[in-house]
């Protein structure tokens, strides 16, 4: 059983979200789960599960923690005991093979990449999103989502070596179709970053079939989309309201009439099914991809099933060996960003 560190001071309701989170991993034989935290804290929270103490769960110390609030470069260099430091050297030292965080998304990968390390070829690490698509359980991958505001044509190029392996090896695409997200599909559209980057696209050993616009990302006709870290978290907030608002939409028609409340109960299996299929929770969280060793981060208002899923991540994506994949694929490969 691979073991997984979890920064339970990582989200907007830890450490509750996060410990209920690691019991239900490890009852369902996920992984083995390391909680790191304040012990008297974790500990209390813990209490509240019977038979947890039968569970492959331990608890690390940790006196310190990462606020969203906190500045991400100087929070990592001056709290050295926080939890998402401690979780991401239990990584390094081994003891941990995947490390989860809900926490400030800039701070997890500047720990990540201060305290694991950046795979040999990489210019800076780009986290990856899983969105929805038409096509049941084929989700397609959107990154950078928010690990990288500015990205050079060079950037996006690894980027999209980076999200082919990741399609490949742990969604199963045998030859993943990837995409850079622009405003038109005609090569001359788009800005001098994506028009720059689309021919150092052509010249990888990539399925490479172009310029892809937004509404493509849902559609199913595209397995990876590449795109700056400004744009990408962008899109994937905007999807995050549209399914909440979907959801609400429908949850409010449904109520409005005696049939439509009528409808509902009769079709209860259905609509429960469609709010797991738009449901973020469901897909866990997103890797960072490019530093040593697996490291997931997720919403900070994840509750406990996205904890269990973003530990389900970290243990498929540590047995994948996705970023040791990433480094043996880069070898030989021209450093775009240095070129670019």
């Amino acid at each position: 059983m691979l073991t997984i560190a979890l920064d339970a001071m990582g989200g907007d309701n830890a450490p509750k979200a996060e410990v209920d989170g690691a019991v239900l991993a490890a009852r369902s034989h996920e992984a083995r789960v390391i909680l790191v935290g304040p012990e008297a804290l974790v500990h209390q929270e813990l209490a509240k599960h019977e038979g947890w103490r039968d569970l492959p769960i331990e608890v690390v110390h940790a006196s310190q923690r990462i606020t969203m609030e906190d500045s991400a470069a100087k929070a990592v260099r001056s709290k050295r005991d926080s939890s998402m430091r401690v979780a991401s050297r239990l990584v390094r030292d081994g003891v941990a093979q995947g490390f989860v965080s809900a926490g400030n998304t800039g701070a997890v990968m500047a720990t990540a990449k201060m305290v694991q390390g950046v795979v040999p070829g990489v210019d800076r690490p780009a986290l990856a999103g899983a969105f929805p698509t038409v096509v049941r359980g084929s989700p397609v991958v959107v990154l950078d989502v928010g690990a990288n505001v500015d990205c050079s044509p060079g950037m996006l190029a690894q980027f999209a070596v980076m999200g082919e392996i990741y399609s490949r090896v742990i969604l199963g695409r045998p030859q993943p179709r990837v995409g850079i997200l622009s405003i038109g599909e005609e090569d001359h559209k788009g800005n001098e970053v994506t028009r720059s980057a689309a021919p150092l696209m052509r010249g990888l050993n990539l399925n490479f079939i172009g310029n892809v616009e937004g509404r493509d990302i849902y559609s199913g006709n595209v397995d990876v989309v590449v795109c700056d870290g400004f744009i990408g978290n962008v899109a994937l907030k905007v999807s995050e309201g549209l399914v909440d608002m979907v959801k609400h939409l429908l949850r409010e028609s449904l109520e409005a009439t005696i049939s439509g409340k009528i409808g509902s109960l009769l079709s209860k299996t259905a609509f429960a099914d469609f709010k797991k299929r738009l449901d973020i929770s469901e897909y866990g969280g997103g890797p960072l991809l490019g530093v040593r060793g697996a490291c997931i981060i997720t919403h900070g208002r994840s509750n406990g099933i996205a904890i269990k899923n973003s530990i389900r991540v970290a243990k498929e994506f540590a047995q994948g060996k996705v970023n040791q994949r990433i480094e043996e694929e880069l070898k030989g490969v021209t450093n775009f960003a240095a070129k670019s």
